[in-house]
């Protein structure tokens, strides 16, 4: 592909910050932009398991804390609808109210339904996005769920708790919603730098060794994130 054929399809604005950032080199800012397309692809598969073994870990600690397989339905009456998510906001005086667990539970069960599906747990479990199970580590539920989310990190180092395993989901959760919306993830500034997505790839090892390292051991074939990364780094 030629590079103005290149730049049609990927739009002056997006290509512009990769010209930039190889010193106006149109044939390397065609392979900084796929590098950061393999890089980006390399995560998929690690990112996708830490997604549904974290959830299902969550899943199985509230299960046995409410004694309740429905739980995720249940429950929109129970801690999602508690009246300590209303609150006065600080800055405005204004009453606002923080029901973002129920309502994205209320949403599977309106797609569900239309799709002229049952609604059931497994169904509710299955949409749910990841800033769903990451919300629960936010002090505000964290506390309604009497801490009980943190148990599913067995192996946590010593002086670790809420704060520093919410720090880390963060991290990966918004890398996540980076590659999800094609987002570069190869830039610090207007330079080419993967620092930060080594970060990122860190954290998400720090959260399955902390789960079980033998989930580790079971992905290591299908993990070529370091590797891809560094050949990126050639350009």
């Amino acid at each position: 592909m030629e590079f103005t054929e290149f730049e049609q399809y990927f739009s002056t604005q997006r290509i512009s910050r990769y010209v930039q950032a190889t010193n106006k080199s149109e044939k390397q800012a065609m392979e900084a932009y796929k590098a950061n397309l393999k890089s980006s692809q390399a995560f998929h598969p690690l990112i996708g398991v830490f997604e549904v073994v974290f959830r299902n870990q969550i899943n199985n600690i509230l299960v046995k804390h409410f004694a309740d397989p429905n739980w995720i339905i249940n429950q929109k009456k129970g801690f999602m609808s508690d009246p300590s998510l209303i609150f006065i906001c600080k800055r405005t005086g204004v009453k606002k109210s923080n029901y973002y667990l129920k309502k994205e539970i209320l949403k599977a069960e309106s797609r569900i339904q239309k799709a002229n599906s049952k609604v059931t747990s497994g169904k509710i479990i299955a949409e749910q996005t990841l800033g769903f199970w990451t919300d629960l580590f936010e002090v505000h539920h964290y506390r309604l769920l009497k801490g009980k989310p943190i148990q599913i990190f067995k192996h946590l180092p010593s002086g670790y708790g809420r704060k520093e395993v919410n720090d880390e989901l963060s991290r990966v959760r918004r890398f996540r919603n980076r590659i999800s919306h094609n987002e570069p993830i190869c830039f610090q500034g207007n330079k080419i730098d993967y620092s930060k997505t080594k970060e990122v790839y860190f954290s998400i090892i720090n959260l399955l060794t902390w789960i079980d390292v033998e989930i580790l051991k079971y992905t290591c074939d299908v993990d070529k994130i370091l590797e891809t990364i560094t050949n990126a780094e050639k350009i």
